[in-house]
Order: structure tokens, then C-alpha cells, then sequence
């Protein structure tokens, strides 16, 4: 019995030894934000060991076990209540299907269409999932979403219907409020571990290449706020490292998000600028800036750039120390705006999402 306890305990040691990240994992990406912290990221978690896609049946019973030995399916699991119906490993795997709960299969939650079907992206853990696949069907590939009037809902409250998210009025699939941060990170997962590794996607109404769009990015970032990391999660990421070794930062550091994606990310250690909060962000039609000790006679220049720093042409209207930027012809995406003070050097940045 002595000799069965000590294997037991070795095996338990080398599986937590290998789940967890080595001292200095994140030690790059560190005082980046920004596209510099993106880049960052994705040269750490690069290059993963990649596994089969006949290999994710096993793979998920380690990594989507609930405690009680079940598929841990976030289109039908209802945390802290009784699930309509729970699924067995091997035995419940589809196969065909007809209704809910009639087995599970694996879930693309990016898509395979939106990066054509291409590899290593096809068989990545961090955004497969299991998943009923009659929900999984009807969920198809439409984008993830907030649903409006739903024209279909799940035993367990996830939704198909148009979106009312700003910014997108098409088809969309909502999951429940309790996974919707799960799929937020894999998301940014997946917008930074192919970070300039997306020749030949296809994209999508949610996607462009790798990247999410403005409207996406928006309300991925609030769908991450709104459902924190979990300890299901934590114990995901730890599970997918001990097979792919790679991991998902936005698990183990949250805060990466908003430094890369997030209105002001990298602008706060830009020891020669003040920061200024633009309000409304996002912004649609009109974004204002309050900039304080500005005189009537001498007003500043106001510069607007993408997030690959190409000047855009923006007007410009003053009341008293605010600015009002009309925004409204301008495309989709993050701005950085750069006030200048007399000799041209930068007193002020900010930044702003146009939806």
C-alpha cells in the first residue's frame, strides 16, 4: 500500500510539475503594453506542441472533467444549479445527433471557417472545447454576440438571434453570463498566439485574420470583466501546458487585456505625457477630450494616428478646454491621439475606440 501511495504521489508531482510555468515564463512581456506586450506574448507562447484532432477526446478528460467525473460543457453546464443533462466521457462522444443531450463533440469556438481550416490552429486546446453538438450545430459559426430577442434558446440559456451589441446587427450566438469570460480569453488567446501568423484566414464578420474588430474587441473586454477568471480556468490552463507546454496569459495575468487592447493601454508609462480620458469610449459620431490649462487664443494641435501610427484627417472643434473630435468617418478600430504643445513636443496622448 506504502509503494502504491508513493507511485501515486511521483505521478501527481510530475503532472503539477509539468502544469505549472517555469519561473520567468512572462518575463519578456514585462513593463510592454501595447502591440509591443501582443508581440511579446506571442513569441512566448509560439510554437506549441501541437496534438491531433482524434486526440482532443482524450485530451478533454483532462482538461474538461468536472468534479464529478462529467464533460464539463459550457453550452449546457449551469453553475451552481442542476444541468438538464451531463455527459459521459467515451461513452456519450458523438456520433449523430437529433436534440440537445444527445452527445458531445468538439467545438471550434473560433471557427475553423474564419481561419480555413488551416493547422496548428485547428487542433489548439485553448479554444476547442466540448460542447453538445446538436448547441454546437445550431450555434454553426456565427459570431459570438449579445442577443437581443432570441429566435432560439439552449436548456441552458444560450441564446441564437441578432445582435444589439454597437457596432453589429447580424446573427449571433450569446452564451450564459457564467463562461462568457472563459470565451473572451480564448479569444484574446487566439488574437495573440497567431499575432502575424494569419496568412489565408478567411476572417469573419467578428475577425479580421487573427484579430478581432472593434465592436468584438469591445465587448470581449466587457464580457472579461463581467465573468473573472475562474478557478475551472485556472485549472484548464495548467491542464492544456502539461500537453501543448504553451499557456494562456489572459488566465494567468487578466490585467494583459486592457494593456493591449484597452482605450489607454501604454500610455500611462509615457513619462513625458499626461494621459487624458476620452469620453464617450468607444465612440460612434463625437469623442471629447478635456485638457486642462489650454487658453482660448492658443489652442494645441490635435493628432490622430492608427494603431500602426498612419495619420488620420479628424475635425476638430473647440468649447472652451474641450476638444470635440468628429469621428464619424473614420473605419473601425483604435486610435492614438497626440496633443502638441507649442514646440512640438507631445503633452498629452490619448486613446480612443471608434465603434
Amino acid at each position: 500500500m506504502k509503494l502504491l501511495l508513493l507511485a501515486l504521489l511521483l505521478i501527481l508531482t510530475s503532472f503539477w510539475a509539468q502544469s505549472q510555468p517555469p519561473s520567468g515564463y512572462y518575463d519578456p512581456a514585462a513593463g510592454k503594453y501595447g502591440t509591443q506586450l501582443q508581440q511579446a506574448l506571442h513569441d512566448i507562447i509560439d510554437n506549441h506542441t501541437v496534438i491531433t484532432y482524434d486526440d482532443l477526446w482524450n485530451a478533454f478528460q483532462t482538461t474538461d472533467k468536472k468534479p464529478n467525473g462529467k464533460v464539463w460543457d459550457m453550452y449546457s453546464d449551469i453553475p451552481g444549479g442542476t444541468p438538464p443533462y451531463e455527459f459521459t466521457f467515451g461513452s456519450d462522444q458523438c456520433g449523430s445527433y437529433n436534440n440537445e443531450g444527445d452527445c458531445f463533440n468538439r467545438e471550434h469556438s473560433w471557427p475553423k471557417s474564419w481561419f480555413s481550416d488551416l493547422t496548428p490552429m485547428y487542433s489548439d486546446l485553448f479554444h476547442l472545447y466540448p460542447t453538445d453538438g446538436y448547441v454546437n450545430n445550431r450555434r454553426s459559426n456565427y459570431p459570438y454576440g449579445k442577443v437581443g430577442s432570441a429566435s432560439w434558446t439552449s436548456d441552458n440559456g444560450s441564446k441564437l438571434g441578432d445582435c444589439i451589441a454597437p457596432g453589429y446587427s447580424g446573427t449571433v450566438f450569446e452564451p450564459i453570463d457564467a463562461y462568457k469570460g472563459d470565451f473572451a480569453r480564448s479569444y484574446f488567446y487566439m488574437a495573440t498566439r497567431y499575432y502575424n501568423e494569419d496568412n489565408g484566414w478567411a476572417g469573419s464578420d467578428m475577425t479580421n485574420g487573427s484579430q478581432l474588430k472593434a465592436w468584438a474587441m469591445t465587448m470581449m473586454l466587457g464580457w472579461s470583466q463581467l465573468d473573472p477568471v475562474s478557478q475551472k480556468e485556472i485549472d484548464r490552463n495548467n491542464a492544456v501546458y502539461a500537453i501543448q507546454h504553451n499557456r494562456n496569459p489572459f488566465i494567468d495575468h487578466p490585467e494583459y487585456a486592457p494593456n493591449i487592447w484597452g482605450p489607454n493601454a501604454g500610455l500611462s508609462d509615457l513619462t513625458s505625457a499626461i494621459v487624458l480620458n476620452a469620453y464617450p469610449n468607444p465612440a460612434s459620431d463625437i469623442c471629447k477630450l478635456d485638457i486642462p490649462g489650454i487658453s482660448a487664443k492658443h489652442k494645441p494641435e490635435l493628432l490622430v494616428y492608427t494603431a500602426t501610427m498612419q495619420e488620420m484627417n479628424v475635425q476638430v472643434t473647440w468649447s472652451s478646454s474641450t476638444a470635440e473630435l468628429n469621428v464619424a468617418g473614420l473605419p473601425s478600430g483604435i486610435y492614438i491621439i497626440k496633443v502638441l504643445s507649442d514646440n512640438d513636443q507631445p503633452v498629452y496622448y490619448s486613446r480612443i475606440i471608434k465603434k
